[in-house]
């Protein structure tokens, strides 16, 4: 009985403080000001003034499902528990629910959905050759051979965030009217898509606090990545980005389902 209590207080920090909705907000507040601050510095971002959408709530509980997935140094919830399919399916499921509940605000949907399928072939491919469905494995894969496949679908994976976390310039008529305000669904999203790629293709860190530090610096790196690119999309306008992610990032993704298949019958 005791330790089905410690085992539910430990997931309860989990999803509550550690590296769940507190640490989802903290991280997501912060470069999301510094990305509005980028992409528009002559304008101040307005806090919603509204009560969160249900759309917003949806989003929070499938980002929580995927943040204590993440090899998140000191994470409450065992190494063994955690599973790269429950972080895909809380991922997943926030860009659908925004596409369900509100399409009429969502630009390019179908775009869209062509981008998170490759996304999903950018998490998933690399654990065809390990057989292994838990997050820190398959970022302590260091076999030379599978090399190509992690690099293949680490660029897969940098090129669909844009996209994913609505940084491209496809951007909803209503948010082009008005001052612009700070995006609840996209602050709840940064540390999981981030802290996942971390999580994929860079070596576990350790449980202190260099490890900690290492962890969350590789995040923010990733979400400098992401920002610059969103920039550069959004100064080369609509049309390069809509031909970069129609004619680019479907083939590429092609090209990493071949180099995974090859990758696995070699290794065989």
């Amino acid at each position: 009985m005791i330790s089905l209590l410690l085992g539910i207080a430990a997931h309860a920090v989990a999803l509550l403080l550690y590296p769940g909705l507190a640490t989802m907000v903290a991280f997501g507040v912060v470069v999301e000001l510094v990305w509005m601050r980028a992409s528009a510095a002559q304008v101040a971002p307005d806090l919603p003034r509204r009560r969160p959408s249900p759309v917003v709530g949806i989003i929070a509980l499938g980002s929580v499902v995927a943040a204590v997935q993440t090899a998140a140094p000191l994470n409450p919830v065992p190494g063994d528990e955690r599973s790269i399919v429950l972080a895909v399916a809380g991922l997943a499921f926030t860009a659908w629910a925004v596409l369900a509940l509100t399409v009429e605000f969502v630009a390019e949907p179908g775009l869209l959905l062509l981008v998170q399928a490759c996304w999903l072939l950018a998490v998933l491919g690399p654990a065809v050759q390990p057989e292994s469905l838990r997050p820190q494995v398959l970022g302590n894969v260091l076999v030379p051979s599978l090399l190509p496949v992690k690099v293949a679908c680490a660029f897969l994976y940098l090129l669909c965030l844009p996209a994913l976390l609505r940084v491209w310039p496809f951007a909803p008529p209503g948010e082009r009217r008005g001052k612009r305000r700070l995006d609840a669904g996209r602050i709840l999203t940064w540390f999981p898509y981030c802290g996942l790629f971390t999580t994929l293709f860079i070596t576990p860190p350790s449980d202190d606090l260099s490890g900690l530090l290492r962890f969350f610096g590789f995040d923010l790196l990733v979400a400098a990545i992401v920002i610059g690119a969103g920039l550069l999309l959004q100064w080369r306008g609509e049309t390069i980005a809509r031909g970069i992610y129609m004619r680019g990032v479907a083939p590429f993704a092609g090209l990493v389902v071949v180099v995974v298949i090859a990758t696995s019958i070699l290794m065989r």
